[in-house]
């Protein structure tokens, strides 16, 4: 939500200063250079990308909107999926199977819906665990394979918010463009006087405006804000991998947990106590 209350402070700072300082709202709509401004941008995305990267582009956006899991309460409810599923498997590892293969059917997984919902968490955490529980690995080897998928996960992502960035930049370059166009337009209005002249300016003016303000007020700030939502849902699959690490280290659930506990980031990290209390809880739930 910051990232509307974000864009409407922007247009209220900018239309409202303007407004007050005297200047006429009406010149500034112009809706064929936005057209053209935000027409280029979109065709040079679409000569950029792939279709996938398309679709994840506009998903990270919605994304970035409604912000990421990170509170308390989304790292304990993951903690406490943790602790059911080592517990389950310390318990007998193939009575795990029907968990990991269907999630969605899974009762333990059903607990827990706000993991569920996070469908790459919840593909890296089975496909770990089924690796696992086929073909045991070291510790060292499972922390490689799982290293190598957040780091494919992670160059996958990072590629939206740097397009974004990208776009962003040539905003200006194409306000400069629709501004052009407007100025050769103003010039076939030569003989219709100062004032005719002097709107058709002003129209293309605002081209260069649209461009500086979409690019330095918009798509900057949406590009970081992409960034770091997902340097936060990052921070989930390195929760996990600390889980399953200890679980190959054939430490107890508890002890699991903890490992994972250690690993969720300050302002987030649910005490000792509190992880306590709740494993202790979905343990008599459980049975």
């Amino acid at each position: 939500m910051l990232v509307i209350v974000g864009a409407i402070v922007v247009i209220l700072s900018v239309f409202g200063g303007y407004a007050a300082a005297g200047g006429h709202l009406g010149v500034l709509v112009q809706p064929f250079e936005f057209v053209i401004i935000g027409g280029a941008g979109l065709g040079s995305m679409l000569i950029s990308c792939t279709p996938q990267q398309i679709k994840n582009i506009f998903t990270q956006i919605a994304g970035s909107i409604k912000g990421a899991p990170t509170g308390k309460e989304q790292y304990l409810e993951l903690l406490l999926l943790l602790f059911e599923l080592c517990k389950t498997a310390k318990q007998n590892p193939l009575s795990l199977e029907p968990h990991i293969e269907k999630p969605d059917t899974s009762e333990i997984f059903k607990r827990y819906p706000g993991i569920l919902h996070n469908h790459h968490a919840v593909h890296f955490l089975c496909d770990t665990l089924k690796v696992q529980i086929s073909a045991p690995m070291s510790p060292y080897d499972l922390e490689d394979l799982m290293d190598a998928d957040i780091t494919v996960i992670h160059e996958g992502e990072a590629h939206a918010p740097g397009m974004v960035a990208k776009v962003g930049d040539a905003m200006p370059g194409l306000g400069i463009v629709a501004a052009v166009l407007g100025v050769v337009h103003t010039m076939g209005k030569l003989t219709e006087g100062k004032e005719v002249i002097g709107n058709s300016v002003a129209a293309a003016l605002v081209g260069t405006f649209i461009g500086i303000l979409l690019s330095y007020g918009f798509m900057q700030p949406l590009s970081a804000k992409m960034e770091a939502v997902n340097q936060e849902n990052g921070k989930f699959f390195i929760v996990i991998k600390a889980a399953l690490i200890a679980y190959a280290k054939n430490c107890s659930p508890k002890v699991c947990v903890e490992f994972a506990r250690r690993n969720v980031p300050d302002g987030a990290r649910p005490s000792f106590e509190e992880v306590d209390k709740a494993t202790s809880g979905a343990g008599k739930k459980a049975a």
